[in-house]
């Protein structure tokens, strides 16, 4: 039957916060899309998720339809004002339910695909409470709160890593199938001298490239200021410092002498050249949230990580111990390493090129390529077969 007999698959889309929520689900539409063409069927997305969320602005720059619902987040700290606000979201919740259940039963999705974040809650509960199929992503190495909760409603589970499974609950566990984390193809194909004639970088000198995700971490840059002088004298240094940063760090750049200042250049948001940062990049130094380690892991970068503590669940230092354990990585996995610390690693590993060739096929070996066409297949199956209009 040719796709002009039938309506378009539908599927809702609930997952955001943070890219490492954000950029799986859009990478997986996108693949959907693709995989739903191919079975002649087009593909109608409604995203749900929070006004102030990242999810919000990257479904409106890729033209997909999205609603509004509130949600409430449950916050770990025993402070009395984050128990306060505790409480105060606890009323959101059932308002957010309401909200899910009515733009589900409007929108009679076929599939529902969650990726994370608090703002998925209500949409599965919705999902299950209209008996359609919700397929459910986690990115981390253990399960993050929301997904903890919605594991018992999912019709299928796709895992990023296989040690995943010992965290779900057993009646679950069935369910659970190893996709991958989606990576944005693009990443795929990136171009080193394209990357550093894009920051006018040397193409001799090695680069190191010091991330903290778009906000910029205040850890992590104060460990670059510390220790950049010494830094430079061994490689050229490409800093996104975060757009709160970006005047300081252009201040430290111009204190620097001529030759340390030829070699650094602070940036305050790598936007669609990444790919070509990846590939021109000798080492990459970041924090280690499931995305960043997804394409860490599928360009296969020799990287020094410094995980995010605390995080939830201390997801981010597990995360980091995956990759030490494998040989893909390094990591200063204790709270408030000293920026000494990160140079000697950095010193040792851009003296030791067999070192980094090494930890780059380590990091290679686990990436999955095939993370969203492996979910795409998933979201499919699972999907309920669109009626002949």
């Amino acid at each position: 039957m040719n796709a002009g007999n039938r309506r378009p698959l539908r599927m809702l889309v609930t997952g955001g916060g943070t890219g490492g929520h954000t950029y799986p689900a859009l990478t997986t539409v996108e693949a959907v899309r693709e995989h739903a063409a191919a079975r002649g069927l087009d593909l109608d997305v409604l995203w749900v998720g929070t006004a102030g969320g990242l999810e919000a602005r990257v479904a409106a720059e890729h033209d997909i339809p999205f609603r509004v619902i509130k949600t409430g987040k449950l916050r770990r700290s025993p402070s009395p004002r984050e128990m306060l606000t505790n409480l105060a979201d606890l009323f959101r919740v059932p308002v957010g339910v309401l909200q899910a259940f009515a733009i589900a039963a409007r929108y009679r999705p076929d599939v529902v695909l969650s990726t994370g974040g608090y703002v998925c809650v209500p949409l599965g509960v919705a999902s299950w409470l209209l008996r359609r199929p919700l397929v459910m992503h986690e990115q981390i190495t253990a399960l993050g709160l929301a997904n903890r909760i919605l594991a018992r409603f999912a019709s299928r589970i796709a895992l990023t890593h296989p040690s995943s499974a010992d965290h779900l609950p057993a009646s679950a566990r069935e369910r659970a199938v190893v996709t991958g984390n989606p990576v944005r193809p693009r990443l795929l194909n990136g171009n080193a001298p394209s990357g550093r004639w894009h920051y006018r970088l040397s193409p001799e000198l090695p680069l190191v490239y010091v991330t903290g995700g778009a906000q910029g971490s205040r850890q992590i840059n104060t460990m670059v200021e510390a220790i950049l002088p010494s830094l430079l004298t061994r490689a050229q240094v490409l800093h996104q410092c975060g757009a709160g940063w970006i005047d300081r760090f252009t201040q430290v750049a111009a204190a620097l002498p001529p030759e340390a200042a030829a070699r650094y250049r602070p940036v305050a948001y790598v936007g669609d050249e990444l790919a070509h940062v990846y590939a021109a990049a000798d080492v990459v130094v970041s924090r280690s949230g499931a995305g960043t380690l997804a394409e860490l892991t599928a360009v296969g970068k020799p990287s020094v990580l410094i995980p995010l503590i605390p995080s939830a669940g201390d997801e981010q230092r597990q995360n980091a111990r995956y990759l030490v354990e494998a040989g893909a990585a390094r990591a200063l996995l204790d709270a408030g390493p000293p920026a000494e610390l990160l140079l000697a690693e950095l010193e040792a590993l851009l003296a030791d090129h067999q070192a980094r060739t090494a930890m780059a096929k380590a990091a290679r070996s686990l990436g999955r390529l095939d993370a969203a066409d492996a979910l795409a297949e998933v979201i499919l199956k699972e999907a309920r077969t669109p009626q002949t209009g």
